[in-house]
């Protein structure tokens, strides 16, 4: 069995696509095994095929760069308008990172009258691969697109609805135009073989044949794109797709050196938790044997079944897709050995998510059973990951925006029966001090028995943005013993937990100048409860101002976007750094500018509708800035609010 995944923007027609290929030659058998994922399997002349159906839309690019690294081949499903191409931007960039071969299938021939060099052009500029028109349309006098011809056998076919195409006569009228394209052609397949460049000095016809050959073996190689044409939604160019699926994909042997693992069994390409039975991962056998009981990835591999639900004939046969069940160990993301397992290349993971929120339980009984479940589906969805908000200790969800957030909360509530509620990320702010301040702090309690004293004079001083905390201390003639000193540290390092205005203290120093002990009194608890008093009091005297964090954004985007983002950037109170083409990404550019931490939600949003979802970004910490104003008034205020 060969597969392939069709991938591709919203609303271009994959789903279509993949259905009208299914049906060609014989019953598929076709099955949503995700709400990201539906797979196909049927036969085609005989011979038994599979095709991945990846949702279109940002969010879901980590399922398809998986289901890439488990198919022979892609087929890359776009609009016909030339504008459009740059919503195919992120589908490109993602076959050029996994060296899958691609198929350009240009769908919806019928409902648009542009230019087929001009839809090529513009799908060009994100393309590293030289994508070659297979097809020259024909158009009636209306401009519709009725029609093909191929330019290597040199046949035209005239679509008919809901029939074989007709073949026909080249067209008069159109026989200059294909001449001029199958020249095109020819000059580049000419690019792969010195016989063929020959032929084509000499002005000597080449052989349809040797054509054929030398375009599969370009294809077979990731040498080039070859762009089709048609109507999948009237049947329209299938044929010939399927036929250049058949003869020029490279088949399954070719996954192993790919990923650059030696005698894989098997390969892991979605998995999915469902009520009542539990985890279910999708895999496709590369090698054997491969059935219920034998080992895979450490661990002995669960039932088998089919796509359908049925069973599937044991041992699998290379190639072939089943869904493993009651093989917990089993996770996408993976190539498997018997031994063990090998993660795949990071461009199979797609964005890094962005979109960061806290989830909490709607009910506190639920806590521990929120985040088994959250990891559970974090393991089966390569756009999520999990971490801990240092500040609260709740656990943060990194996800793709918030229609992912939406699905999660929902598969949450019907596979796992846990109602769960979204929060912002708190605790992001800091705050410092102005001057200077001496401070002097005695502790004295006494509760019958010995009692607590320690006495400190304290210096606390402002320091350089990013300093940190420092302490020292300059005590002579053994005011304080030298073994009370750390613990006077220690008070020093727990005031800076929270400041006057209810945010962790940063860049602050405290010097230990002087003090007094008791000789049965005094006590390590005594001289950090005085410590930690003495510098809250002085905190509170030395000028505190809130900080805010900065974060150097990265924003991957499509070249013909980035001059918006200046005065997005300024919008969001950020500074541009400036922008650069990307040095393995054709057609993109990485944006570069400092934001406020907290201008990253409303970066998200605007970056979505700017770019219409094709770009994104990383960012890291850069440094911390006093805020001024107003905007450091509200957060005061709402700090207060909170600890109330």
């Amino acid at each position: 069995m060969r597969c392939f995944t069709i991938l591709g923007p919203s609303q271009a027609g994959k789903s279509t696509l993949l259905k009208a290929l299914s049906e060609l030659d014989g019953r598929p058998v076709t099955a949503a095994f995700s709400d990201a994922l539906t797979v196909s399997q049927f036969t085609y002349l005989g011979e038994p095929w599979a095709g991945f159906d990846i949702a279109g839309g940002p969010d879901y690019l980590g399922h398809a760069g998986e289901a890439l690294a488990a198919s022979d081949a892609a087929i890359l499903c776009v609009a016909p308008e030339p504008d459009a191409a740059v919503l195919a931007a992120p589908y490109l960039r993602l076959v050029e990172q996994s060296d899958v071969p691609c198929f350009v299938f240009i769908n919806k021939m019928d409902q648009d009258e542009a230019r087929i060099r001009d839809i090529v052009g513009a799908l060009q500029a994100y393309a590293a691969h030289h994508i070659v028109l297979r097809q020259a349309p024909i158009r009636d006098a209306a401009g519709h697109v009725v029609g093909a011809v191929d330019l290597i056998s040199e046949r035209a076919f005239q679509y008919q609805e809901g029939q074989p195409s007709k073949l026909i006569e080249i067209p008069a009228d159109l026989h200059d135009r294909e001449q001029e394209a199958r020249a095109e052609l020819l000059e580049h397949l000419a690019d792969f073989d010195d016989h063929l460049m020959e032929q084509l000095i000499e002005d000597r016809e080449p052989p349809t044949d040797e054509l054929y050959k030398v375009l599969a073996e370009a294809h077979r190689g990731n040498r080039i794109m070859a762009a089709y044409l048609g109507a999948a939604g009237h049947g329209n160019g299938l044929v010939r797709l399927m036929k250049a699926l058949r003869h020029e994909a490279p088949d399954m042997a070719a996954i192993g050196p790919r990923l650059g693992v030696e005698a894989p069994l098997a390969i892991g390409v979605a998995s999915e938790t469902r009520k009542h039975v539990g985890k279910s991962t999708l895999i496709r056998a590369l090698g054997g044997p491969v059935q219920h009981g034998s080992p895979l990835a450490g661990d002995n591999l669960g039932s088998l079944t089919g796509i359908d639900g049925k069973p599937v004939p044991e041992p699998l046969e290379p190639g072939t897709l089943a869904i493993a069940v009651k093989s917990d160990h089993l996770e996408p993301g993976f190539v498997y050995t018997a031994q063990g397992a090998g993660e795949l290349p990071g461009w199979t993971r797609g964005r890094p998510p962005a979109y960061a929120r806290i989830l909490m339980p709607a009910n506190d009984r639920d806590d521990a059973r929120l985040s088994a479940a959250l990891a559970r589906l974090a393991g089966s969805d390569p756009g999520m990951e999990l971490a801990q908000d240092a500040a609260t200790g709740h656990l943060v969800v990194r996800l793709q925006g918030p229609i992912h957030m939406r699905r999660v909360l929902a598969k949450l509530a019907e596979e796992f029966g846990i109602e769960a509620v979204e929060h912002p990320v708190s605790g992001i702010y800091r705050e410092t001090i102005t001057k200077t301040v001496d401070t002097h702090y005695r502790h004295r309690k006494q509760t019958g028995g010995a009692g607590q004293f320690a006495d400190v004079h304290l210096t606390i001083r402002p320091q350089g943005r990013g300093a940190g905390f420092a302490f020292a201390e300059t005590i002579k003639g053994g005011t304080v013993p030298k073994n009370y000193i750390p613990a006077v540290e220690a008070g020093a390092r727990e005031a800076m937990d929270q400041g006057p205005l209810g945010f962790p203290v940063v860049d602050v120093a405290v010097t230990l100048t002087d003090g007094k002990y008791h000789a049965v009194d005094s006590s390590d608890h005594a001289f950090r409860t005085a410590a930690k008093a003495g510098v809250r009091e002085a905190l509170a005297e030395a000028g505190p101002v809130v900080l805010q964090p900065i974060e150097r954004v990265d924003i991957h985007v499509p070249s013909v976007h980035s001059g918006s983002l200046v005065a997005l950037a300024g919008s969001l109170k950020g500074q541009v750094l400036g922008f650069e083409a990307h040095g393995d990404a054709r057609g993109w550019d990485v944006f570069q500018a400092l934001i406020p931490a907290a201008a990253k939600d409303e970066l998200f949003q605007a970056l979505g509708g700017l770019t219409h979802g094709t770009a994104w970004f990383e960012s890291r910490f850069d440094h911390y800035e006093e805020l001024h104003g107003r905007d450091a008034e509200r957060i005061r205020e709402a700090r207060a609010a909170e600890l109330a």
